[in-house]
């Protein structure tokens, strides 16, 4: 390959030592952008940027490959290769005077002698031949440009160093002056001049360099000189000569704690500290900040060694928690060779050495544990080419330019494979109690570690027995100790760092059991004028997480769980907590007033809360109730589980109506298992927890559990002379006995709970009454029941009772042949519930939309029990989502895809038969039917035919014209 240079005009050398003549300015350019960047991937924007500075072409990815060709073409061996990141010139030591520059520099910083330093440094030097790619000029290389120079500059100043150790002071005062010359304020090279001249005996020149240097800061950028230059002045006016600055055999230094062979995760963490670290101009700061046990030390160290190539000239390590700065920067510069009388006393002076000494260096700085941003400014490297890197228990806000990575929990996969680790192969064989660890661990690091250690001490100790123990928060921070590991002792770290008022916002707050605060909650229940600087102080020490805004505006606040535990240590003190209950539940009956009540059970009678908080909070938190409750939901879930049995029973009636209303029936059944637990003896209590059980049971389908525990419901709230909700569970138990096929039963059923409604009875009712009529054949009595429904619904003016009938009305029309009215009537329930939260109704009227439209148009039934089932999926509504995939599968067979269908149909025709529900089964037996014939299985199809002769009731007018739908629906389109 050929022979490159850049440390001077751009030169390529052919191996017969002839030279390569680039034509064009972009040839030149592109390969001057990858020798500044050999072995290293260039991305193609910086490509593009340094060819055309102002604007590319817009052949600009056809230009670029073909100066790439012409390169390969023009010089023999280039290898350049192509990959995701971008371009890579390869080039080893002896084919660039650039990376032979660096390689001779570090074995000067290696070599043991200052005498061998010298010679190492020299041989560098020499390499050059003029400014770095004399001749030409890219805007986009002005940055590395100037930092080679600076490196050539650092390079010199080291190579003086290493000749004045030696005693060549008289071969460096001519040098040193030129230089100087050409570099006025800079203050190393005056000091060594200086040290040069006093060596030389020549004090009053030595003298008068400080003077011309001072002269120039003061007038030029209006400052005095630096400590280590007053120094050098201060030994020459004693006549004492000046400890040189530089001592050889310091370079590189590597502080890094050793690498942990376990760690586990973090690979987007690792990765987005690696480019911070290694790009950007001036000098990269990035903050690691998390709360105690996250593992950022862990990291900080793991990304350290990952970066090391870059930072050539080490990698210093600096544990902050409880030291002096002072005395930490007296131990830096002791590490970077300064003999202990040089270091100076104050602070300040210390921390310009510390500057001083990383000047144009590649250094790494590692700030662990740090408190104070102060602290962490005053250990900053001047000059570009270094990188911090810091770790913190708080968020360090106060750090200007800084890049932050706050760490959380590692994720499941992660936190299992670190036990696995720890623990050994029993983690994957126990999977379900390692679950539980990592649970209770909170997926925290420092958690993990301390468990899978217990683990590994004692082989023999199950991890059903240890999760146990941590599942008791009592005793879980107890549990989470191993030798000098614990997790208390890591989070009192942060604790006793906080203000006395900060303290007590942090021991209320972890007394609050729920999953998440709104701001409104945090502020009213530490209950204090400075509520606002204690909740800052808890953001800023990582002990409460901040995230924001929710639906309504709000802030929401989070304590770790593990956290939490340690804040709830100890006596209680007094706050705001009963009134922020208080204001919850004001909240939820005002939010549940404002949407229908779907859910077919009665509302306690209640008058409306007093609310405690200001109106326009109230009135901002539920101008869209439904949005109320989403951001509540889990902490109200949660809530539920720490009230006594009616006031639990109270709020989660209130919550039920958003809950139903949205499908979201497996926190409703969790909630009311909670307060059934919570009743005790309370039997009338109980007996409505059972019901509303019931009710969700029957909404998956379970209509023969449903059917019983109703049954059993009814009969306990007679006995307690519940009369509103003995009538609500009857006329469920009639909707249940339909979907069993039980028509007469269903209906009479329907007509007892008519009896016991003392007012006008609901839709719910006649809806059962018409819908068993129509089972039995009763087709023109099912229509007159659906009238008079619709004419009651017209009159209170209610959208969602109005659909619900219209809803009726428009089947029992379709049954009795007056096609126009039916569809009218459906068209109108759907546009209505359109208007509204209702999904679960929009999705029943959706999927008889498709049954009436199937007449007129295929597209337009297909289309509505396309979108019904979607609704139905996502409300976890199985009976409604089976029903329209059989409509679906009927279609598939029209169009041809009969082979497709069948499995679906299988699937179905299983589910069905576990509900009980005769017609369903019945109806998917004869699309089975169909998809049977049409792929040829006679025997199959005959089978079919006969299981649904068996199932089917011939005075069943609905699964009539559910089968004409079906069938027509079957037909070749």
């Amino acid at each position: 390959m050929a022979h490159f240079g850049v440390l001077g005009p751009l030169t390529v050398e052919e191996p017969a030592g002839h030279w390569v003549a680039l034509r064009g300015e972009r040839q030149r350019t592109l390969l001057a952008v990858l020798l500044l960047n050999a072995n290293q991937h260039v991305h193609v924007d910086v490509l593009v940027e340094a060819l055309w500075p102002d604007r590319p072409p817009k052949s600009w990815t056809s230009n670029l490959h073909t100066y790439l060709s012409r390169l390969r073409d023009r010089i023999p061996g280039l290898r350049v290769e192509h990959g995701p990141p971008g371009y890579r010139l390869c080039a080893g030591t002896g084919e660039l005077d650039l990376l032979a520059f660096r390689a001779a520099v570090a074995e000067g910083r290696q070599a043991g002698d200052a005498a061998t330093a010298s010679r190492h440094y020299r041989r560098a030097l020499a390499l050059w031949r003029g400014p770095v790619l004399a001749g030409l000029h890219v805007p986009r290389l002005d940055a590395d440009v100037a930092r080679l120079e600076s490196e050539r500059l650092a390079v010199f100043e080291d190579c003086v160093d290493a000749e004045l150790t030696a005693g060549r002071h008289g071969e460096l005062t001519g040098e040193l002056q030129a230089m100087i010359t050409e570099h006025p304020l800079r203050e190393r090279l005056a000091a060594q001049l200086m040290i040069a001249l006093h060596r030389a005996g020549r004090q009053g020149d030595s003298l008068e360099i400080y003077r011309r240097l001072r002269a120039t800061l003061v007038e030029e950028l209006g400052v005095e000189p630096g400590a280590e230059v007053r120094r050098v002045h201060a030994a020459v006016l004693r006549g004492e000569d000046p400890v040189p600055r530089m001592p050889p055999a310091v370079w590189p230094v590597c502080q890094l704690p050793p690498d942990i062979a376990d760690f586990t995760g973090r690979d987007a963490e690792m990765a987005e500290l690696t480019r911070v670290l290694g790009g950007g101009a001036g000098v990269p700061v990035a903050v690691l900040s998390g709360e105690p046990g996250a593992g950022k030390s862990t990291l900080a160290v793991r990304a350290a060694h990952r970066v090391r190539a870059r930072f050539p000239d080490g990698q210093l390590y600096v544990p902050l928690a409880g030291r002096d700065i002072g005395d930490v920067l007296a131990d830096l510069l002791r590490a970077l060779g300064v003999p202990g009388p040089a270091v100076p006393d104050d602070v300040g002076s210390r921390a310009a050495v510390f500057r001083g000494r990383l000047t144009d260096r590649r250094v790494l700085v590692v700030l662990d544990d740090a408190a104070d941003p102060g602290h962490v400014r005053t250990l900053l490297p001047g000059t570009p080419g270094c990188a911090v890197l810091v770790t913190s228990r708080r968020r360090l806000s106060g750090l200007a330019g800084a890049h932050r990575l706050p760490l959380g929990p590692l994720s499941d996969e992660d936190a299992a494979s670190l036990l696995n680790r720890l623990a050994g192969t029993r983690v994957e064989r126990e999977r379900a109690d390692a679950g539980r660890i990592i649970a209770a661990c909170a997926r925290l690091p420092l958690a993990l570690r301390i468990a899978g250690s217990r683990l590994a001490i004692r082989p023999h100790l199950r991890l059903a027995e240890l999760a146990d123990r941590l599942e008791d928060e009592v005793r879980r921070l107890d549990e989470l100790t191993v030798s000098d590991l614990a997790v208390r002792s890591s989070i009192a770290l942060s604790y006793e760092g906080l203000r006395p008022a900060t303290r007590r916002a942090f021991r209320l707050l972890g007394r609050c059991r729920l999953a998440d605060l709104p701001a409104w909650a945090v502020t009213t229940l530490i209950d204090a004028p400075d509520a606002d600087e204690a909740v800052e102080e808890l953001i800023e020490a990582s002990l409460l997480e901040a995230h924001g805004p929710d639906p309504t505006g709000e802030g929401r606040y989070r304590m770790h769980d593990l956290v939490r535990l340690y804040a709830a240590e100890g006596p209680a003190p007094e706050g705001g907590a009963s009134t922020v209950l208080a204001a919850t539940f004001a909240l939820a009956d005002a939010a549940a007033a404002r949407l229908p009540r779907t859910v077919p059970m009665p509302a306690p009678a209640r008058e409306p809360l007093a609310q405690p908080l200001p109106e326009e909070l109230v009135a901002r938190l539920l101008a869209r109730p439904d949005d109320w409750f989403d951001a509540e939901r889990a902490n109200l879930v949660r809530l539920i589980g720490t009230l006594g049995a009616r006031d639990a029973l109270l709020l989660l009636d209130r919550l039920s109506v958003h809950l139903y209303l949205h499908g979201h029936y497996a926190d409703m059944r969790a909630a009311y298992e909670t307060v059934l637990a919570a009743a005790g003896e309370d039997r009338p209590l109980a007996a409505l927890a059972e019901a509303n059980l019931a009710l969700l049971r029957h909404a998956r389908g379970e209509y023969e559990e449903a059917a019983v525990r109703y049954r059993a419901c009814a009969k306990e709230l007679e006995s307690h002379g519940d009369h509103r909700a003995h009538a609500w569970v009857t006329a469920n138990l009639a909707h249940c006995l339909i979907g069993l096929g039980r028509a007469e039963e269903a209906l009479s059923t329907a007509a007892h709970a008519r009896e016991l409604f003392t007012g006008p009875e609901p839709v719910l009712v006649r809806a059962a009454e018409s819908a068993a009529l129509l089972r039995l054949g009763r087709v023109t009595e099912a229509r007159e029941v659906d009238r008079a429904a619709l004419t009651s619904a017209r009159a209170t003016g209610d959208p969602q009772q109005i659909s619900t009938a219209l809803h009726g009305f428009a089947w029992s029309s379709l049954l009795t042949g007056d096609q126009t009215q039916a569809s009218a009537a459906i068209e109108e329930s759907v546009t209505l519930l359109r208007g509204t939260v209702a999904r679960s109704a929009l999705a029943k009227s959706l999927r008889t939309l498709g049954a009436i439209a199937a007449a007129d148009s295929r597209e337009h039934a297909m289309a509505a029990f396309g979108e019904a089932r979607e609704l139905a999926r996502a409300l976890d509504e199985r009976p409604r989502e089976l029903s329209c995939t059989r409509a679906l599968a009927a279609g598939w067979i029209g169009e041809g895809r009969a082979a497709q269908a069948i499995p679906v149909l299988r699937a179905c025709l299983e589910e069905f038969r576990e509900m009980g529900g005769k017609s369903a089964t019945g109806l998917t037996w004869l699309v089975l039917r169909r998809a049977y014939e049409a792929t040829g299985d006679a025997v199959a199809a005959g089978e079919a035919m006969r299981e649904a002769a068996r199932l089917m009731d011939p005075r069943d007018a609905s699964a009539a014209a559910l089968r004409r739908v079906l069938l027509a629906l079957t037909e070749a389109a």
